[in-house]
């Protein structure tokens, strides 16, 4: 990139240059920076439109506030590239995602001018409570600002936040940047309460006109100021946010740059709890992203001048886990009209599209509302409704107590389709599924299974819907291996698993899609290779058998080892009184960093490599002696 393009981007020494500067200078800072962005982006690829749409209210922060002193908590992360640029990370922007690179998200280790970590939605208010309220304890005031947009107010939390920090008055400003987007179209009630208060601003603008004339009229100011709350919640219903403690502002619009910053210095200037609305457009200024925002809300790297294009490969790859999920769901709702399918605001992400325009009456995009989710799904089963979950495992974290509580004591028949299981690469460790093995595994009550193809995992989604409690089906987000799909196939039987090959001495226990690693390590070594298929309830048969002449259990899995499928095993042992030796190999005990799946695969000992070591390792350790293993042959298909 030539700084020659950006002169007073590239002129920026740190922020305290951006609070000194004319309007006229940050309108031409607003223009590079979003120019700026765009070109970095399409060469790293990363959030896009999100960011393009936040890019005047970034500069505008940046100018009236000042940071790190002035804490500024960035909501979700999609938003934040403008303010990684703009605090010191512009030379390095170009590395976000990537191995050893900026972080895709805030991250408090990486600037300190990253108030806050995030990368799950809606935690920005209750983190800025949370400053606002320790500053006042602290004796060291200071200003925080809470941004929330990208669909992340439509989450019970932000809620619990506005309804506690309202009460206690803290010296906060939560900026609500509106732009009808998470990642798919926003929803819900929420949504359309936004929309009518967009559309009052006819209504403030009548006001503010108003104003001028009757303060001529000191009596008639008094008068008609009694009413003033009266009359707006006729036309604007921004009176939820002042019932919960907040003076509401706006909404204005979030391009116009001299009226943002005019508004925010009124803020800054205000006690107490502050609340502006703000109207952006996701993509804004990239006229592509502007027209396509769902597809362009995260971008892979595209020649700007022609956008991204697609491509079909000569030889169409196998379906990604997801794919296979998408044409599952789709088939069984034609074969079972009970079926109903529901996601917290991940339509695009879970394979749900096609079931959307399909089955519109039966498809639940409940917004970004993990916990309502899994409760409402709970409801719909007391009723003989049979629905599926549709969530990332990162973010099936979110509503472990509706899961244990409302659906697992109860036993209802609710199939959890998880996606996103194991290491996700690029968004690093807020999104990767590296616990739900763990955290799942303790649940009375849940069926667990991980699928080793995608053959396999349709037919585990079959099993779980038709199984008469909970059931849960974890994958990754990876392409199959290319096996043939029978859309024919029936339930497996409930924990049984199967031997892939035959082998003595070794047994690897492959739990989901890490088998297809093993295979070659198996032929090698002469191991008997199996996939294990169900977590819960174990194939007990299996394990006995193969106990009775094996000298050395290995187990596999991509899920941290503590609590996970190893643990399940080692536990069966323990409480049979079987003396086996067994090793285990999964994700290791600390968060793995962003980078390429397969760089991250092998970083945690995950690949093919890394898992012949581990075993050769283990052998060794038990005594077995020399492996006749040939780690040189092994491909890397990881």
């Amino acid at each position: 990139m030539n700084p020659e393009s950006y002169p007073l981007l590239f002129a920026l020494k740190d922020t305290a240059d951006i609070r000194q500067m004319s309007m006229e200078d940050l309108l031409r800072l607003n223009e590079e920076l979003r120019a700026f962005l765009i070109e970095s982006v399409s060469r790293s690829g990363g959030h896009f439109g999100a960011n393009l749409g936040c890019v005047e209210l970034t500069v505008a922060l940046q100018h009236v506030f000042e940071t790190p002193h002035d804490r500024i908590i960035w909501d979700v992360g999609h938003q934040a590239y403008p303010h990684k640029i703009l605090t010191g990370r512009r030379d390095r922007i170009h590395t976000i995602k990537q191995k050893d690179g900026l972080s895709p998200f805030p991250k408090r280790s990486e600037s300190e001018h990253d108030a806050f970590g995030v990368g799950h939605s809606s935690t920005s208010i209750s983190a800025g409570v949370g400053m606002a309220l320790a500053s006042e304890l602290l004796g060291q005031p200071r200003k925080v600002v809470s941004i929330i947009g990208d669909g992340a107010i439509t989450a019970g939390m932000a809620y619990e936040a506005l309804n506690h920090g309202g009460e206690l008055d803290p010296n906060l400003l939560v900026i609500l940047n509106e732009n009808q987007m998470s990642i798919s179209p926003n929803v819900g009630g929420m949504t359309r309460m936004l929309g009518r208060l967009v559309a009052g601003n006819h209504y403030t603008q009548l006001r503010e006109r108003t104003k001028k004339l009757m303060k001529r009229d000191t009596h008639l100011w008094r008068f008609m100021s009694r009413w003033e709350e009266h009359v707006k919640g006729m036309f604007v219903p921004s009176t939820l946010f002042e019932e919960l403690g907040f003076n509401y502002f706006g909404p204005i619009d979030g391009h116009d740059l001299p009226h943002l910053v005019r508004s925010l210095q009124t803020l800054k200037a205000l006690e107490g709890p502050q609340f502006l609305h703000i109207i952006t457009q996701k993509g804004k200024g990239y006229a592509p992203a502007e027209t396509d925002p769902v597809r362009y809300h995260a971008v892979t790297p595209f020649e700007p001048k022609v956008g991204m294009q697609s491509v079909k490969p000569e030889t169409p790859p196998p379906p990604t886990f997801t794919e296979v999920f998408s044409q599952w769901v789709c088939d069984m709702a034609e074969a079972d009209p009970n079926l109903v399918a529901i996601t917290p605001a991940m339509r695009e992400g879970s394979g749900l599209v096609a079931f959307s325009e399909r089955f519109p009456e039966r498809y639940f995009d409940v917004g970004i509302a993990e916990q309502h989710a899994v409760t409402l799904a709970a409801g719909m089963a007391c009723e003989g409704i049979r629905p599926v979950v549709a969530i990332y495992s990162t973010f099936l974290q979110r509503a472990y107590d509706q899961l244990i509580h409302d659906v697992a004591i109860q036993n209802l028949p609710v199939t959890f389709a998880i996606d996103r299981a194991g290491l996700v690469g690029p968004d690093g460790p807020t999104h990767a599924g590296s616990f739900d093995l763990s955290f799942l595994r303790c649940i009375p009550n849940l069926v667990i299974m991980a699928p080793s193809d995608e053959n396999e995992c349709r037919a585990m989604l079959t099993t779980a819907h038709r199984h008469p409690g909970p059931a849960a089906v974890r994958y990754p987000r990876e392409r199959g291996t290319g096996v043939a799909v029978d859309t024919q196939l029936d339930v497996l039987e409930m924990g049984k698993g199967r031997i892939m090959r035959q082998g003595q001495q070794v047994a690897l226990l492959a739990f989901g899609t890490i088998l297809q690693s093993c295979h070659a390590l198996a032929e090698e070594m002469d191991a008997t290779l199996v996939d294990m298929r169900f977590i819960k309830p174990l194939d007990e048969k299996l394990l006995s058998r193969l106990a009775e002449n094996h000298a050395l259990f290995i187990t596999l899995e991509e899920n941290t080892l503590a609590g996970g499928a190893g643990s399940a095993v080692s536990e069966w042992l323990a409480k049979q009184g079987l003396a086996q030796p067994i090793a285990h190999i999964g994700l290791p005990d600390r968060f793995v960093e962003h980078a390429s799946r397969p760089q991250i695969l092998a970083d945690a000992g995950l690949d093919e490599q890394g898992i012949c070591t581990q075993v050769e390792q283990a052998m060794a350790r038990f005594g077995l002696g020399p492996s006749t293993m040939k780690p040189q042959s092994l491909g890397h298909t990881a």
